[in-house]
């Protein structure tokens, strides 16, 4: 017999247990199916998966409920390293300082007076990982002011070489200086080098999907960096920095690094990177049954590089390809896609997908990412499994 599992089903089943009842999702969330349309649970959810794990104020997508370009405020995921601080938008000012022309404090409504542009783009947490079944991204509609108006507005002096981003939310933190450790209130901080902060990418947003910016996603302001992971995109933006030295700040050189091994002539070198634009990303995100038709849908992520293809394997058979959503063409749009399974018989099948990009860049496998040391950035293929009855 083919799998005949209901939405209502896959709620009152182990698996949505397993999957679900961490997440305190109810039954209206999961995704609208085509009528007679079957959700196909997937066998590879551990039970130890939730988003209570990160804690009440962070939030997972779950990526299963992905059916349309665009994440809903409520679903949007949501991390941070500090509070989530409440934000007066009548007394909010934005601090321009260091290296410019024309120092400023901005109230919101001076801020929005300077531009009303929109931008579609999606990013990941960079610790994003099946760990967390990739549910740590989302995609939405920005509305706000290029930085680079900002930066115009000010004027930057030439001696400027980095453009360091600080929130309002702010903590106790230890830095170490050679065996001493010193404790000290630090906010949220980032930055750009100047060729990236006076391009017309970065962009500072007051709005998500046509409403103004939730707490959870950096109300009243926020940075978003199109392309680069989701620790780029600082929340409750208050201060824009010009300097001339490198910002050393902790959550760009001390914990956001990745430490790679290569071979070089028969010994093993290591050097470490900073986490900055995101590498090309395929996710299956779920699979779906229509009489006897089973479609595949999932979603890429990357820099911004166009595409050249998405392709899904099915059981380590040969690489199929797959199909881009047209709805999806913005440039740093998570592009969603969809896959026709044909010839399907009863048992467990792997599901594996990956995306190539313009340059040839090909999503790696797991082990072909074997001699990446740490755990952030992990673009590798994605492999699901699924019981068909």
């Amino acid at each position: 017999m083919r799998n005949q599992t209901t939405r209502r089903d896959v709620l009152r089943s182990g698996l949505a247990v397993a999957g679900l009842s961490f997440y305190g999702i109810p039954e209206w969330i999961l995704p609208v199916l085509a009528q007679g349309e079957i959700l196909v649970p997937f066998t590879d959810i551990p039970e130890s998966f939730g988003s209570g794990a990160l804690g009440p104020t962070r939030r997972v997508l779950d990526i299963r409920t992905i059916r349309e370009a665009l994440t809903s405020k409520d679903d949007f995921y949501t991390i941070q390293h500090f509070d989530q601080p409440d934000i007066n938008p009548d007394t909010f000012r934005l601090k321009v300082s260091g290296l410019v022309e024309r120092p400023a404090e901005l109230s919101l409504a001076q801020i929005r007076d300077l531009g009303n542009e929109e931008l579609v783009a999606g990013y990941e947490c960079s610790g994003n990982s099946p760990r967390m079944m990739q549910g740590l991204a989302s995609n939405g509609r920005w509305t706000g002011v290029p930085l680079q108006t900002l930066l115009n507005h000010v004027g930057v002096q030439a001696t400027a070489r980095e453009f360091v981003f600080f929130g309002a939310d702010h903590g106790e933190e230890n830095v170490d200086f050679r065996g001493t450790s010193y404790t000290v209130d630090q906010h949220f901080g980032r930055s750009l080098p100047r060729a990236d902060a006076l391009s017309t990418e970065p962009f500072l947003a007051y709005a998500l999907n046509g409403e103004p910016l939730t707490r959870e996603q950096g109300f009243p302001l926020r940075l978003v960096v199109p392309g680069w992971y989701g620790v780029c995109n600082v929340k409750w933006l208050t201060h824009v920095r010009a300097q001339e030295e490198r910002f050393l700040g902790k959550w760009q050189a001390r914990w956001y690094r990745t430490l790679w091994a290569e071979e070089i002539d028969g010994k093993i070198s290591y050097h470490e990177t900073e986490v900055g634009r995101m590498r090309v990303k395929s996710v299956i995100a779920r699979v779906t049954q229509l009489n006897d038709h089973y479609t595949v849908h999932g979603f890429v992520l990357n820099d911004g590089t166009p595409l050249r293809s998405v392709e899904v394997r099915v059981n380590n058979g040969s690489w199929q390809s797959a199909t881009l959503d047209s709805a999806t063409t913005d440039k740093y749009s998570w592009k969603l896609f969809k896959y026709d399974w044909n010839g399907v018989t009863p048992g467990e099948h792997t599901l594996v997908s990956r995306a190539i990009d313009a340059d040839g860049t090909v999503q790696p496998s797991a082990e072909a990412l074997e001699f990446k040391q740490t755990g952030l950035e992990n673009n590798a293929q994605f492999p699901r499994t699924v019981m068909i009855s």
